[in-house]
C-alpha cells in the first residue's frame, strides 16, 4: 500500500471524528512568525480532507489544496467547496503541479511525514517565494507516561497494523534541522483536551492509517479492545484524553 492508498476507505471517519486545530492560535502563531497576512497564498500539501485548509480559507487566504487521495480530496471539496478562494488539485508534495515561487506559504497538516522528504523539500523550495516560510502543524493525543496513555499505545501497537512504523514517523517536528540546514525553525507546542464518547473514539480511530478496517480479521479484536479501553478510562460515559497541536515554522537558508 502507498502512503496516497493509506486513507483510502477512512475519509468519512476522518472527516467526522478526526480531532480538529485551534484555529486562532494557530493563525495567530503564523501571523506573529510568518509574517502571514490575508492575501497570502497559501500551498497546503497533503491537505487530506481540508481540515488545515478552511482554517487559510477562513483568514481570506487563497489556498490550493494539494491531495492525491480521491477519497480525502472529495471530503475537502464537501468541506471548503463553498469557499471560491480554494483551488483543489490532485497532486503529491513531490510533484505538486504548481509554478515555481508560486506561493507565499506552504503548510501541511498531519501530513509531513508521509512526504518523502528528499524530493519533497527540493520540491518545497521551487514552489515557495525565497525566505518564505513552511509551517507544519499536527494534532493529536499527548503521548507521556500516564496510565491511559500508556494503555492506548500498546493497543494501537498490539492490534494496529503497522503502528510502530506509523508512530516513529510522527517524531518528524523533532528532526527538522536536518531537513532545513543552515536555516530557521520556531517549534511551539499548545495544550488540551478531548472528551469522546464511545462511538467517537471508534470513530477517531477507525481514521487512523494503521487500523484495521471492517472486512480485516483484524478488526473485530480492535474495536474489542478499544471498547475494554474506554470503559477502563471513560468517567460518566466520557472518555478525555490530553492533547497537544505541535506548530513547527521552517525557513531554508538563504
Amino acid at each position: 500500500m502507498g502512503h496516497t492508498d493509506r486513507f483510502t476507505g477512512r475519509a468519512g471517519a476522518y472527516q467526522q471524528y478526526r480531532l480538529g486545530y485551534p484555529a486562532a492560535d494557530i493563525i495567530r502563531t503564523l501571523r506573529e512568525w510568518t509574517g502571514l497576512t490575508s492575501s497570502d497564498t497559501v500551498a497546503d500539501i497533503g491537505a487530506g480532507t481540508g481540515m488545515l485548509t478552511e482554517l487559510f480559507l477562513d483568514n481570506g487566504n487563497p489556498t490550493i489544496a494539494i491531495e492525491p487521495n480521491a477519497e480525502m480530496r472529495a471530503a475537502c471539496a464537501t468541506q471548503n467547496g463553498g469557499y471560491p478562494a480554494l483551488t483543489l488539485i490532485d497532486a503529491t508534495a513531490e510533484a505538486t503541479t504548481l509554478p515555481d515561487h508560486s506561493a507565499d506559504l506552504i503548510a501541511a497538516g498531519r501530513a509531513f511525514h508521509w512526504f518523502d522528504h528528499a524530493r519533497a523539500i527540493p520540491e518545497f523550495q521551487r514552489i515557495l517565494k525565497p525566505r518564505h516560510w513552511v509551517a507544519l502543524v499536527s494534532i493529536g493525543r499527548s503521548k507521556d507516561d500516564s496510565p491511559l496513555s500508556q494503555a492506548f499505545e500498546s493497543l494501537l501497537t498490539t492490534y494496529g497494523t503497522d503502528y510502530r512504523y506509523v508512530r516513529d514517523g510522527y517524531r518528524v517536528h523533532d528532526k527538522l534541522e536536518s531537513l532545513f540546514p543552515g536555516g530557521e525553525i520556531r517549534q511551539t507546542a499548545i495544550a488540551g483536551e478531548q472528551k469522546l464518547t464511545l462511538d467517537a473514539l471508534r470513530g477517531q480511530a477507525m481514521s487512523y492509517s494503521m487500523a484495521p478496517l471492517p472486512g480485516d480479521p483484524r478488526h473485530a479484536a480492535f474495536v474489542n479492545a478499544l471498547e475494554d479501553f474506554f470503559q477502563r478510562f471513560s468517567d460518566k460515559g466520557l472518555l478525555t484524553q490530553p492533547t497537544t497541536c505541535w506548530i513547527s515554522c521552517c525557513r531554508f537558508a538563504s
